[in-house]
C-alpha cells in the first residue's frame, strides 16, 4: 500500500491510551504519562527510534477533535509543518483552526483529503475518538500499537464504540524495546477475506 492511513498509539495492556480524567492540564489523565515513558529512546538506534522516525515520516496527519484541543490545537503544527485534519462532530462559526490544521466533518472525506496531502506517504492517526471512526468507516489500513506493561485500571479506552461487527487483523511486526512493545497490524477491510 502507497500511503496507508497508520493508527500510532501508546496503549496500555488493559486499553487505554490515557489515564482517568484527562482534561487541560492534566492531558494524559493521572499516571498516563507512564505510556510515553518508551519516547525517551525515541533518538536511539534502537526499535523505539526507528518506528520514532518512521512516525515523523508521514505527511499528513488524522486527529480527533477533542485530542486535537487537549494537545493545544497543536499550536497548527504536528511535525514538519504537514497538514492536520481535524475529525469533528461540528464547526462552530469563525472557528478557524491555527497553521496547517483544517476541520472536516465527514469520515471519508477526511481520509481521501489525508491521503491527497500524503502522496505516496503514510497518514498519521491520533486520538480515540479519530480511530474509531475511521475504523467504523472501513479507513484504517494498519495500527501501530506501542503496548507497554501497565495496567492503567482506568481511563480512556482505544477501542470503545466500535460498533457490533469485528475487525480482522494480521499481525506484520512485532518489535520490542525497553518498557514497549510495539506491534504493526494490518486491518482488514470490511468483507474482506481472511
Amino acid at each position: 500500500m502507497n500511503n496507508p492511513i497508520r493508527l500510532h498509539m501508546s496503549m496500555s495492556l488493559d486499553g487505554c491510551i490515557a489515564g482517568p480524567d484527562d482534561r487541560p492540564g492534566q492531558e494524559l489523565g493521572h499516571d498516563g504519562g507512564r505510556l510515553f515513558n518508551w519516547l525517551d529512546d525515541r533518538e536511539s538506534d534502537g526499535p523505539s527510534g526507528q518506528v520514532y522516525r518512521e512516525a515523523l515520516a508521514t505527511d499528513a496527519v488524522i486527529s480527533g477533535r477533542r485530542t486535537f484541543e487537549l494537545a493545544g490545537r497543536r499550536q497548527g503544527d504536528h511535525h514538519d509543518g504537514v497538514p492536520i485534519f481535524v475529525l469533528t462532530h461540528q464547526v462552530d462559526d469563525g472557528d478557524v483552526p491555527p497553521g496547517h490544521a483544517r476541520f472536516v466533518t465527514d469520515v471519508e472525506d477526511c481520509a481521501r483529503q489525508a491521503r491527497a496531502a500524503a502522496g505516496d506517504r503514510p497518514v498519521m492517526v491520533h486520538g480515540a475518538g479519530a480511530a474509531q471512526a475511521l475504523l467504523r468507516a472501513g479507513q484504517v489500513d494498519e495500527m501501530e500499537i506501542h503496548l507497554v506493561p501497565v495496567l492503567l485500571g482506568d481511563g480512556r479506552a482505544l477501542f470503545d464504540h466500535l460498533g457490533g461487527d469485528h475487525i480482522e487483523l494480521d499481525l506484520v511486526r512485532r518489535l520490542e524495546d525497553r518498557d514497549v512493545t510495539h506491534l504493526r497490524y494490518r486491518v482488514h477491510r470490511p468483507k474482506e477475506a481472511v
